[in-house]
């Protein structure tokens, strides 16, 4: 149910995206520009706005201090384009304002990128061997990485509130366009939501096939 439910939220996603892809702002801004402008605002100018190849490849960097624009979106004037790059500099405004769920964030990134890459293979390998040990070792790394997707929520809801309230704020877009903003930005935010519930799930699972294991 969990699956199907991420399944059908990456499929609004991607319409919802490429529906308002194809819908031009009434400024003529580009993602790039876009990106700028809100930086410039808050005194940000040392931030850079680069792009970088991929389809919803945007992200922010916190090491180099640069907004990274998937190149469709770096160049685009579509309001998906605006939305995108709005919510990217909402995490360089967390980054600025060192906003604690984002540096609590960024210090889990070790341990989730350890535990969703080897948690499960040491889960499986210490029930195929009786080693329960290993099991529960396995088990904790797979959390660590529940718990980033956990914190990631705020991180990603506050920086799409951000992205909304500027692009208002500073007239980048029309109260018009302003929906179709919020509805890009609901669906990216729900892709997380879904992570983070896949992510629950599976925990849940190991710790019941853990139960049982011990049981026998």
């Amino acid at each position: 149910m969990v699956m199907l439910a991420s399944l059908v939220i990456q499929g609004w996603l991607k319409s919802t995206y490429a529906k308002y892809s194809r819908v031009p702002n009434s400024r003529g801004l580009t993602g790039a520009q876009t990106a700028r402008e809100i930086l410039d605002r808050y005194g940000l100018t040392q931030v850079r706005v680069e792009p970088i190849r991929g389809q919803l490849t945007d992200h922010y960097d916190p090491k180099t201090k640069t907004v990274r624009l998937s190149e469709g979106n770096y160049a685009s004037q579509s309001l998906a384009a605006l939305s995108v790059s709005a919510h990217e500099v909402g995490h360089a405004l967390q980054d600025a304002s060192n906003y604690v769920p984002m540096r609590l964030r960024s210090q889990l990134v070790p341990a989730a990128q350890l535990g969703s890459s080897i948690g499960p293979w040491l889960f499986i390998v210490g029930l195929m061997m009786g080693m329960v040990g290993l099991a529960k070792i396995g088990l904790y790394l797979f959390s660590a990485g529940a718990l980033f997707q956990l914190v990631t929520l705020p991180v990603e809801f506050d920086a799409s509130g951000r992205a909304l309230n500027n692009l208002r704020k500073f007239q980048l877009l029309t109260p018009q366009e302003l929906p179709a903003a919020r509805k890009v930005l609901t669906a990216a935010a729900l892709t997380y939501v879904a992570a983070l519930a896949m992510s629950v799930v599976y925990l849940l699972q190991y710790a019941a096939i853990l139960g049982m294991g011990r049981d026998d």
